[in-house]
């Protein structure tokens, strides 16, 4: 018996055997680690994707690109870039005081800030006008926006290396600092759909415990 369980057909079989063995513990352990994540594999691609009619001029950005680092203004003068809201979403619009469509859409992005601030997203707003840290602070005062920051790009720089065609127009950036798309022109910012998909689409992951 020994004799015949050496033989080479035997150990060809063991070895056979053997590997099927290992092949189906490989596959099984691939698919409990792809149970385990492919729910948020399947969310992904639809995570930025609005409803037909949500916004009036939605782009998807694929691939997702990278922000500049092009610095801009605080309120008090000193600069500051993207970079320091990573780990954030961000919703960042440009905005003037000279542009009707902005101006009607500034409350709503005030109320915005104040309802997705809980979910780890900021709504940047910087103004493109040119003596921005004195034309924003009066505007706020003036419309009694309370939950926006005063930014301002007074030079245009920061708008110019996002290549915007025009104001207003909003920029969706998730929590690695790429952007995930733009919206061209106004949008309802308060409206509960909105404000849904921003939660949807920019909310950072939680962190993973352990």
């Amino acid at each position: 018996m020994t004799a015949e369980a050496s033989t080479p057909n035997t150990r060809i079989a063991v070895r056979t055997a053997s590997g099927r063995y290992n092949i189906r513990v490989f596959v099984a352990a691939f698919m409990s680690c792809f149970f385990v994540f492919a729910p948020s594999l399947r969310a992904a691609p639809d995570q930025c994707t609005p409803q037909n009619g949500l916004f009036g001029n939605f782009q998807a950005t694929r691939p997702a690109q990278l922000v500049p680092d092009v610095t801009f203004l605080q309120e008090t003068g000193a600069e500051t870039t993207l970079a320091a809201h990573k780990g954030k979403g961000v919703v960042l619009n440009f905005w003037a005081t000279w542009c009707a469509p902005c101006v009607r859409e500034m409350p709503q992005l005030d109320r915005l800030n104040a309802f997705v601030r809980e979910n780890r997203i900021d709504v940047l707003t910087i103004s493109e006008d040119r003596k921005a840290l004195v034309a924003a602070p009066k505007f706020y005062k003036t419309h009694n926006l309370n939950d926006l920051p005063v930014l301002a790009d007074p030079q245009g720089r920061l708008m110019r290396a996002f290549s915007a065609p025009g104001l207003p127009l909003t920029v969706f950036i998730n929590s690695a600092g790429f952007e995930i798309g733009r919206v061209i022109g106004p949008a309802e910012w308060d409206s509960p759909e909105i404000v849904s998909f921003v939660r949807q689409c920019l909310s950072p992951a939680p962190p993973s415990e352990g």
